[in-house]
């Protein structure tokens, strides 16, 4: 009788306080990867999860969550956790990413990457090597990083980052459920964001959620 081997699946910490990014990414990941996926909402939470280390095969760090203290997270999360660690973010600048990477990271990886490269970067990390997004760091123009929303498509934007509905956006905000989707269309081109989810993940990195 022949024994066939079970596939392994590789485990990933995903560490992102905004709970509606991190659950769909998570989701995400699970789904389309095949990986399994540990989430959590805490920088200390995730030193703590991989204090006995070998737990995890990657990890991927929001830039800006609080307690992560930017590259000093980093370097504490590689001591602690003894495997690839990458950090992910939606609006920090290439020079971030370029430091990030000099310090360690096993990668950069923007939120504006499209689902399907998002797959082949944690692919690629896992199996050692480095994520560098080329399109990302050639792009020395500050232009993408100047978003200007006005004061009623920030408050759609809010409004999606809590995961409410068009509806009840509108009922928040008093106006017709046809004007919210206007105010989507025109805040998501803004953003350049793909779908509300990707819009709620940039609004998160650009502190408004």
């Amino acid at each position: 009788m022949m024994l066939v081997k079970s596939e392994i699946m590789n485990r990933i910490l995903l560490v992102d306080d905004h709970d509606l990014v991190r659950e769909t990414l998570a989701d995400f990941l699970r789904a389309n990867g095949r990986f399994t996926v540990d989430s959590c909402s805490r920088f200390s939470t995730a030193l703590k999860l991989c204090e006995r280390g070998g737990v995890f095969d990657l990890v991927l760090l929001d830039y800006l969550m609080p307690g992560m203290d930017g590259l000093s997270g980093l370097a504490a999360m590689r001591t602690r956790a003894g495997c690839p660690v990458a950090i992910l973010s939606g609006t920090a600048p290439p020079d971030v990413a370029r430091r990030a990477l000099r310090a360690g990271a096993a990668g950069f990886l923007p939120k504006t990457l499209r689902p399907e490269s998002l797959i082949a970067a944690v692919r690629h990390m896992l199996a050692g090597e480095i994520y560098t997004p080329l399109d990302f760091l050639s792009d020395a123009g500050d232009e993408a990083h100047q978003i200007r929303l006005t004061p009623r498509e920030t408050d759609v934007l809010v409004g999606i980052s809590e995961g409410k509905s068009n509806k009840e956006i509108a009922r928040d905000l008093d106006i017709q459920e046809v004007t919210v989707k206007l105010h989507l269309k025109t805040m998501s081109r803004k953003l350049g964001a793909r779908n509300r989810t990707h819009a709620a993940m940039l609004a998160r990195d650009i502190g408004l959620a």
